[in-house]
């Protein structure tokens, strides 16, 4: 007979009691970037279509500088900045410096923010939804789905504004015998380390995924192709010379790597990704641990 054992007791708080010490944010509910929230824990934020914005609405309705939101006496007031379509707030126009309330809706452009005020338990589950589809568990990195959407977004964006886009696609060398020599459970921890590894050397605006099993993609914004190759050639050393551990065994680790860059306007993504991946197959036939 099997022994009996004692149910566990787990005190669990009221999600509203709960300590959530979080900024007013506004979150995307319609739009590019569904569902992603923006922190507005500075004295002034601007919302605009320009480069230079704190929040980017690339949109040919929004204007560069097309609004403001800033925070005075202890109130966060949205400003229209003279844009061409106007700021909507609650279906009405913004014409003076008007006072964000929980639960108000801000359009910009086609874009529709949610305002969520300070310390809101809505704000926590907002981060945490985003982050589930936007996120891959296992490596803590964008996902492929996450990485598509950006994709489109910046291609778009560097035939408007005539600007360098560059795609690395990165692969584990002989990942299958990694899992066949060391188990399951070190290739995961692989594959969670490189990305750390690689996430080191990132900047803010590129955009790095998990592409496949152990496949990954890195997007730069306004690096030409010789960058993306020398950045490509770093990871690669970064990642050689990296001791990796798993229960106290040292795993040999490198990676392969394609480049591509955008070569003309209108490009698809299939083409950018095509190149790469070409490339990439090129690193690995010509002996792995290289970049081409």
């Amino acid at each position: 007979m099997a022994r009996q054992t004692n149910t566990a007791i787990t005190v669990i708080s009221k999600i509203g009691q709960r300590q959530v010490g979080r900024a007013a944010a506004l979150v995307v509910i319609h739009g590019d970037d569904l569902g992603r929230k923006f922190d507005l824990n500075v004295e002034c934020l601007t919302i605009g279509r320009g480069a230079d914005s704190d929040i980017q609405v690339d949109q040919q309705a929004v204007s560069r500088r097309h609004a403001e939101v800033r925070s005075e006496e202890g109130r966060l007031l949205v400003e229209d900045l003279g844009s061409t379509n106007g700021t909507i707030l609650n279906d009405e126009q913004v014409d003076a410096p008007t006072r964000l309330r929980n639960g108000d809706l801000l359009k910009i452009g086609r874009t529709i923010f949610k305002f969520i005020a300070s310390n809101n338990i809505e704000a926590a589950y907002h981060d945490e939804i985003y982050r589930m589809t936007t996120v891959d568990g296992l490596t803590q990195i964008f996902n492929r789905r996450y990485f598509d959407d950006v994709l489109d977004r910046e291609l778009s964006r560097a035939r408007r504004y005539v600007r360098q886009l560059s795609l690395v696609l990165i692969d584990i060398d002989h990942f299958k015998k990694i899992n066949d020599a060391f188990g399951h459970l070190a290739g995961d921890a692989v594959l969670k380390e490189v990305a750390g590894v690689i996430k080191s050397k990132t900047r803010r605006e590129d955009v790095f995924a998990r592409y496949g099993g152990e496949e990954f993609a890195l997007l730069l914004p306004e690096i030409d192709a010789r960058g993306a190759h020398a950045l490509a050639e770093k990871v690669c050393r970064l990642v050689e010379k990296h001791r990796f551990v798993f229960d106290d065994v040292t795993i040999p680790v490198t990676v392969s790597a394609g480049v591509s860059t955008v070569q003309k306007k209108g490009e698809l993504p299939e083409a950018l990704i095509r190149r790469a991946d070409e490339k990439l197959y090129a690193a690995k036939s010509g002996g792995r641990n290289r970049v081409a």
